[in-house]
């Protein structure tokens, strides 16, 4: 059998100038040193114009400003693979590109500099978005098809009056529904009022409910109106309802039937014409065959009745819901995280959520927390995700620690390795933790950083 010839520098050239897939590489000084035709397609640039100029001022990268792929490949000596960023072209259009790098090296492995190949993403960004589409309702996001059947009636739910009842887990995201069914209503410029009804007494309740007149109780010197008065013909949320009690679900009973209430100390009633909505994380079934709440009060909110899946039982959302909240704490807090490494992805799969969406979103803000690059990798996420431990807020010492200690934990951590790396130069490590150098010596007293003895260059941080 013989052996293939090699092919020829002219045969390599054409076969990266036929290739979709745009090439470029960069001498050790970053300065690109070829350029194929698939590059300048998407780019808009032509090859004369991006020979010798550096490779950032030609791509305009988010990726540019912070953790650029060719430059870890030429620090670390090995290939990234498929990275996501997004360059501005000739035009100032922002395209989205995947990026794999690897080093650039003659036929003795001597490296010449570093070659990026990079692929135009846009329509299977615009396929991406069309999909969302159909996967949201007014800010909702799921690809369930529990959630997907609640999003194709929910218009319907929202022009109607009835009264909804939603039940779900703590953090499943009833009040969001809620303010969806009032925006999608003829009263969505009216006034939509949420209270937690399982966090006052019946007396308060009442109070807030339904207002006071002046000498109802001691204190209550002038007349004051409460929520459903001041709500008008918008929307009331009672949250919680599942934890109100008996004798106040009497009071609720004859509000849902006769459209009226009474303020406290008044002997006459007030007409109302606000739509109740209904949410609880208790089931109200069991509740009725307990005897802990009303039959015929379940019977006047249960009209339309909407459940809400726990996080756990909708894994499929969650690396929707996690680039949702990527994005919306970009623009919050001005970063450019634009990626999950396929590790940490592995790990808030594998997590049940106790704490639902909002765990999930509350995970997601621990890790911008940390994270000073673009990608979020395992040791930005929670300590309790890694160790397989369910987070419990109300957990004692020495068992799983709450979010606060996991962001503290993993923080020190990191501050700590930083200042090794950098000689334990407070300003060198400030730097690099992109962080101003008053606050990271507010952090190192925090967190009870040991420093060791230095020399007269630095100052020694004594713990206050």
């Amino acid at each position: 059998m013989t052996k293939p010839k090699e092919l020829s520098t002219a045969t390599t050239k054409i076969i990266l100038e036929s290739i979709s897939d745009g090439v470029f590489t960069v001498d050790h000084e970053w300065r690109i040193t070829s350029f194929n035709r698939a590059a300048e397609q998407i780019t808009g640039v032509t090859r004369e114009d991006a020979l010798g100029q550096y490779c950032w001022d030609v791509f305009r990268a988010n990726m540019c400003k912070g953790d650029c792929a060719l430059k870890k490949t030429m620090r670390k000596r090995k290939a990234f693979v498929n990275s996501s960023t997004c360059i501005i072209n000739q035009n100032g259009d922002s395209i989205p590109i995947s990026v794999s790098t690897s080093l650039l090296k003659d036929a003795n492995g001597k490296i010449l500099g570093g070659v990026e190949t990079f692929r135009d993403k846009s329509q299977v960004e615009e396929l991406r978005k069309e999909l969302a589409g159909h996967s949201q309702f007014s800010g909702m996001f799921s690809r369930s098809r529990e959630m997907q059947h609640i999003f194709s009636i929910m218009e319907k739910v929202a022009e109607s009056d009835s009264t909804v009842l939603i039940e779900g887990e703590t953090g499943t995201g009833k009040e969001l529904l809620s303010r969806a069914i009032h925006n999608h209503s003829g009263r969505k410029n009216k006034k939509f009022v949420a209270i937690n009804c399982g966090a006052l007494p019946d007396t308060l309740l009442e109070s807030e409910l339904f207002g006071y007149k002046a000498g109802a109780f001691t204190g209550a010197n002038r007349d004051k109106p409460g929520l459903f008065a001041s709500a008008g013909n918008g929307t009331i949320l009672l949250d919680e309802i599942g934890d109100t009690s008996p004798a106040f679900q009497v009071k609720l009973l004859r509000l849902l039937e006769e459209h009226e209430f009474q303020p406290l100390g008044s002997v006459h009633t007030v007409k109302t014409e606000a739509r109740i909505l209904a949410a609880t994380n208790k089931n109200l079934s069991d509740m009725i065959d307990a005897g802990a709440f009303r039959k015929d009060l379940y019977y006047r909110i249960n009209i339309v009745h909407l459940k809400l899946p726990p996080l756990r039982k909708r894994t499929e959302d969650i690396p929707l819901l996690t680039e949702t909240f990527i994005k919306k704490m970009n623009g919050a807090k001005n970063r450019e995280i634009i990626n999950i490494s396929a590790e940490a992805m592995a790990l808030l799969m594998s997590h049940t959520y106790p704490g639902n969406i909002r765990e999930l979103e509350n995970i997601i803000e621990h890790a911008f927390v940390l994270c000073r690059d673009t990608t979020i990798d395992t040791i930005h996420l929670p300590a309790y995700l890694s160790s397989g431990k369910t987070y419990s807020p109300s957990a004692a010492a020495g068992k799983p620690a709450t979010l606060q200690k996991s962001v503290d934990s993993t923080e020190k951590h990191i501050i700590i390795e930083t200042l090794k790396s950098c000689g334990y130069n407070r300003n060198a490590t400030a730097r690099k933790l992109g962080m101003n150098k008053s606050t990271l010596y507010r952090k190192i007293r925090k967190l009870d950083i040991t420093l060791p003895e230095l020399d007269g260059r630095f100052k020694i941080l004594t713990k206050e």
